[in-house]
């Protein structure tokens, strides 16, 4: 569906691609027991680049309380600990060899707050994201306009659209914050 110079079909998915992954962020931060989820945002300084904690080495969950990380490459094992003690998860890996088990902190309420904090983090982290698309959008729209490929009328029905596409988005954002919070503040 497009809509002259701009696809709003693309922008909303752009969009909802920021919900799915603000949803996968939040999936890993758990009240209490480990979840190897929690580790999907860190990344690690491998090889010259960035790459996702489960392409260095083997995440399971062995116990309630406790994720362990088999390193596939001993050179590696520094720069896994390092990045996951430099993530502001408040996790402090125990190093053996290749591997590192990483017990869950006990939930007091300091640690709910903290686990709180994060995921308002990748909130709104992920209402920059939408408004980035939104951005992305009016531009276009703006240039077409300049370039008179659509008129001031249309200009203005379409930068509607956009805009009421990203208040729906941010509300949703705004909707699984709060209902995450609630989950994680819960005693």
């Amino acid at each position: 569906m497009s809509d002259g110079p701009i696809d709003l079909a693309d922008l909303n998915k752009r969009m909802e691609g920021a919900l799915t992954s603000l949803k996968g962020d939040l999936a890993g931060l758990r009240t209490g027991r480990a979840s190897a989820n929690i580790l999907d945002p860190i990344t690690v300084e491998a090889y010259g680049q960035k790459m996702p904690m489960n392409q260095v080495g083997t995440v399971t969950v062995p116990e309630p309380r406790m994720i362990a990380i088999q390193v596939w490459d001993k050179g590696m094992v520094g720069a896994v600990e390092k990045a996951i003690r430099d993530s502001n998860l408040g996790l402090n890996p125990v190093t053996d060899g290749t591997n590192l088990r990483i017990p869950m902190p006990e939930m007091n309420e300091e640690r709910r707050k903290e686990v709180a904090k994060i995921a308002h983090q990748y909130a709104e982290s992920t209402r920059v994201s939408i408004r980035h698309v939104r951005r992305d959008g009016m531009d276009a729209i703006k240039k077409a306009q300049k370039d008179g490929d659509i008129g001031e009328d249309d200009a203005h029905g379409l930068s509607d659209k956009v805009q009421k596409s990203t208040d729906a988005m941010i509300a949703e954002v705004d909707t699984i914050i709060t209902a995450k919070e609630a989950e994680i503040m819960q005693v």
